[in-house]
């Protein structure tokens, strides 16, 4: 079969035409009922003009149809768009699309182009000025870096096995769920034996197995979008909906994603819809104007990343990022979207000195276009794909980020809470013979831990450009900045909130995250890296089983102080309670390098308390100081004192069987406990 475009069964003449420039193109057809096999309705031009397309994916870009491959594109002020390829030389004479002049969009079908051909558009700008060759905004594969075309591929042949896996996740309230993220870069997390990427294959096999004997819920993946510099991480995507190229196919990907469902891992998807870069190739100046991206450079373009920003307030563009979140969650099966640099679109300040940003018409600093597309975006989701977890990276104090829509919220499910990793970092850091002075570190989080439902993040934000690895953050020899970081991770293990650690940092690494290497696994084979591996894996099999940690973390309800004032000490503890009365967990940190012995806290209920983790065993490289599995409550009973004579924290309750004539007893359960050195204890009361 011949590789040319389809004719108008009505002739319709498209006759070369001289430009200003002195090339000769190809003139357009501007004749919308034009008889040539269409792949876009009228209801899809419809849709699109009104910006409530959102299965657009399924006709946009390139499609594997009837013996050939319909594109489509959006360029409204392109005077003339072609194909081009290797099938026709690159010409940009040889294939022009027909125009729809209702919505701006062009379509063409040509025989014989199928799987695997690649293409680009030629577009000429309205003075008829040929532009560079754009890849396709909507292309779902590309070449391999430093090639940049995009690939013609039939996404819809891959057969999912996840069918049990979507059902159940559909039935999952979130919120009173454990959720357990590792964050991983796909490039460096491990290597072959050449130094060269796994394949989305082999990182189905090797990675998900990893995750699941780690007890972590699910994976985060930083960007796959594919992307042209390596050392953007994927921050930088210029093909929007098409699997990086590095590591396969777009059928890889899915084999991964698939093959992460099938072992109850779910997969959550780093997306950049803030900004994009301005390669020749890609958005930027699509059809030789301001597209994509907004007109005035003070909203268009980000001083931050060198890069361009959407224009979030024309609804074609809007349209293209709400169909891009759903093709990565319904296509792909996604579980969810973490949203990158929230905070910079939500502000026109962001990163700008006064007199470089404009007012929004009410006068203030809130990019209302912004605000509007992520409430818009959240609501699509929402509505299409119930199940889907939308989680916000934004670093700043606006208010009900993940607050539900009806009630004047973004409408994301949670959010990052930066200021605890922050704060709490800058704790382990210091020396601890300062840190009783910065107890509020630790104390602050409380102020606001319910005002948002939080993830706390240790992302790789934090183990790159000088920042160095968490290990070597911590304070003190070697002894202690271990000792140091398994209490941190128990301290944050048994903190409200949804739990999310970077890569490399379960075990340890010593070094900062390089993305141009494999993580640095050797050091697994010493006790005090693989003590830590342990500490994770333990840790997250106690958050999936304990409903105490988990249930009510959103709720003020779920979480009590019980050492709150320690500070010159270090010591700081708190009660976790789950829906039953029964569900009990106790966490005390000691943040000294000095043990204390007979240690006395109050709990609520009698009986033995299991002591579940405690970070100076030796299994995790500690000493194995502790209290040998458990520890026992003393009963006490004193008189009924004044309100103003009673201890603080001090559960009450009438002592039973007590004699009239007796006057009421205040009774109070204490645990007496040897709290190691630079150790988290966590306890678990068995009735």
């Amino acid at each position: 079969m011949s590789k040319q475009a389809h004719k108008p069964q009505a002739e319709v003449i498209l006759p070369s035409v001289t430009m200003e420039n002195g090339e000769r193109v190809p003139n357009r057809s501007t004749d919308t009922n034009a008889a040539y096999p269409t792949f876009l309705g009228e209801m899809d031009r419809y849709l699109f003009a009104q910006s409530t397309h959102f299965n657009l994916y399924e006709k946009m870009g390139a499609h594997v149809r009837d013996g050939g491959t319909y594109f489509t594109v959006w360029a409204p002020n392109a005077s003339q768009v072609s194909v081009v390829g290797d099938f026709n030389h690159w010409d940009a004479h040889a294939h022009a699309m027909h125009r729809h002049t209702d919505s701006g969009l062009w379509e063409l079908f040509i025989e014989g182009i199928g799987e695997g051909v690649v293409y680009k558009f030629a577009l000429y700008d309205a003075h008829g000025h040929i532009l560079p060759l754009k890849a396709d905004p909507y292309g779902f594969a590309a070449e391999l870096r430093p090639a940049n075309a995009s690939k013609v591929f039939d996404i819809h042949h891959f057969a999912w096995t996840d069918a049990d896996y979507l059902a159940q996740r559909d039935q999952v309230n979130p919120y009173i769920q454990p959720i357990s993220i590792y964050e991983v870069h796909l490039g460096s997390w491990q290597r072959d034996e050449n130094g060269l990427f796994l394949s989305y294959d082999e990182l189905a096999k090797r990675l998900i197995a990893y995750v699941k004997e780690l007890g972590f819920t699910h994976i985060e993946i930083m960007p796959v979008s594919e992307h042209p510099l390596d050392a953007s991480w994927g921050y930088q995507p210029v093909g929007m909906y098409a699997p990086t190229a590095r590591f396969g196919s777009p059928d890889g990907f899915a084999r991964l994603v698939n093959h992460a469902h099938e072992n109850g891992i779910g997969v959550i998807l780093d997306w950049v819809p803030a900004h994009f870069p301005t390669d020749a190739h890609g958005l930027a100046l699509f059809d030789g104007t301001t597209l994509y991206e907004h007109s005035d450079r003070r909203r268009g373009f980000h001083p931050d990343w060198n890069t361009a920003i959407y224009d979030f307030g024309r609804g074609e563009v809007a349209g293209f990022l709400i169909n891009n979140a759903l093709f990565w969650l319904e296509h792909y099966h996604l579980d969810g979207l973490r949203v990158d640099a929230v905070a910079s679109m939500l502000h026109l300040n962001y990163s700008r000195p006064e007199g470089q940003w404009e007012p929004n018409q009410e006068g203030g600093s809130d990019n209302l276009e912004a605000i509007a597309f992520i409430k818009k975006l959240n609501q699509i989701i929402h509505e299409r794909v119930p199940s889907a977890l939308m989680i916000a990276e934004e670093s700043t104090s606006f208010p009900k980020v993940s607050q539900h829509l009806m009630h004047g919220g973004l409408g994301f499910n949670f959010k990052w809470d930066l200021g605890f990793m922050h704060d709490t970092l800058d704790y382990f850091s210091l020396d601890p013979v300062f840190r009783k002075y910065h107890h509020d570190k630790l104390t602050f989080n409380q102020m606001y831990a319910y005002s948002e439902h939080f993830v706390l993040p240790l992302s790789h934000d934090e183990v790159v450009h000088g920042k160095s690895s968490l290990i070597h953050k911590m304070h003190g020899d070697d002894w202690q900045k271990f000792a140091n970081l398994r209490a941190y991770y128990a301290y944050m293990w048994g903190y409200p909130g949804k739990k999310l650690l970077f890569m490399g940092q379960e075990f340890a690494q010593r070094a900062e995250w390089n993305e141009n290497q494999s993580l640095d696994w050797h050091l697994t084979q010493y006790h005090e890296h693989s003590g830590v591996q342990r500490l994770i894996s333990d840790l997250n099999h106690l958050y999936r089983s304990s409903p105490a940690l988990y249930e009510r973390e959103h709720s003020w309800d779920g979480f009590e102080w019980r050492v709150v004032d320690d500070h010159d000490q270090s010591v700081i503890g708190w009660l976790r309670r789950g829906e039953k009365t029964d569900q009990l967990i106790l966490v005390v940190s000691n943040l000294t390098p000095v043990p204390h012995h007979g240690y006395e806290i109050r709990v609520p209920q009698a009986g033995v308390w299991h002591e579940a983790i405690n970070t100076d065993a030796t299994i995790y490289g500690g000493s194995g100081m502790g209290n040998l599995g458990q520890a026992l409550t003393q009963t006490r009973a004193w008189p009924q004192l004044q309100p103003a004579q009673k201890p603080a924290n001090a559960p009450i309750s009438l002592a039973p069987h007590q004699p009239a004539h007796t006057p009421p007893l205040y009774i109070e359960h204490v645990l007496t406990l040897c709290l190691p050195p630079l150790a988290t204890l966590i306890f678990e009361w068995r009735a």
